[in-house]
């Protein structure tokens, strides 16, 4: 068993809900961001997500990636949150993508060790973490003129890093349950969109990728 772990602020929040995991997470109306939003969702509206994913001519890079983060965000939340009452304590003693690769839990401060625990506790944990970040207005600014932090780009790649664990748990562990809900058309194009984001920007370590490698290679096929 390969274990992947990450330094994660371990905070504990509140009940969870079958609809919506964590409260969705809004870019301000008439701001900035709200307009690179916009332009996202018109290219994505295109069909080619590798030229949807490419920094608009004139912006800048932290904003761009600042904005698809927080829809990355909100997407795994909405796709999570329509399969956790099958990922359970019961179900999911571990967090887990599949038999070689299981995550293990570290905050850093209190649990500097890293534990096992089960895949629902964990994603509660790290959604939580990752909220607070983008919430947290020295690291993902949301004012016109307000600078991005020198640690941003790390702050993000750790927190993309986080996101793709919840995508290949749900592949590896829920799939079934996905395919039930008619919701694979919609996890596919999100994650396939993740996919081409992290490439174009190089976010993501090839290591870090490897338990969903075979998708990702079947996926950036179809669109060569």
């Amino acid at each position: 068993v390969e274990a992947l772990t990450g330094n994660v602020v371990c905070l504990v929040s509140g009940s969870r809900s079958s609809k919506t995991f964590k409260p969705k997470k809004n870019i301000p109306e008439g701001s900035h961001q709200y307009e690179l939003l916009k332009h996202a969702e018109a290219t994505l509206g295109s069909g080619n997500l590798r030229q949807a994913v490419m920094l608009p001519e004139g912006e800048d890079l932290n904003e761009w990636i600042a904005v698809n983060t927080v829809d990355f965000f909100n997407q795994i939340n909405m796709l999570y949150g329509t399969i956790t009452e099958f990922c359970t304590e019961v179900s999911c003693p571990v967090m887990s993508a599949g038999p070689r690769y299981e995550y293990h839990w570290a905050d850093g401060t209190n649990i500097k060790k890293p534990i096992k625990c089960s895949a629902p506790k964990y994603i509660d944990y790290l959604m939580t973490w990752v909220q607070d970040q983008l919430d947290d207005e020295t690291l993902f600014p949301s004012k016109i003129g307000v600078p991005f932090p020198k640690n941003f780009m790390s702050v993000a790649k750790t927190i993309l890093k986080r996101l793709f664990r919840v995508y290949a748990h749900i592949y590896h562990q829920h799939f079934d349950s996905v395919m039930r809900l008619q919701e694979e058309a919609h996890l596919n194009t999100s994650f396939k969109h993740f996919i081409f984001f992290v490439q174009e920007f190089n976010l993501i370590d090839r290591r870090e990728l490897a338990p969903l490698q075979e998708l990702i290679e079947k996926l950036g096929s179809k669109d060569r």
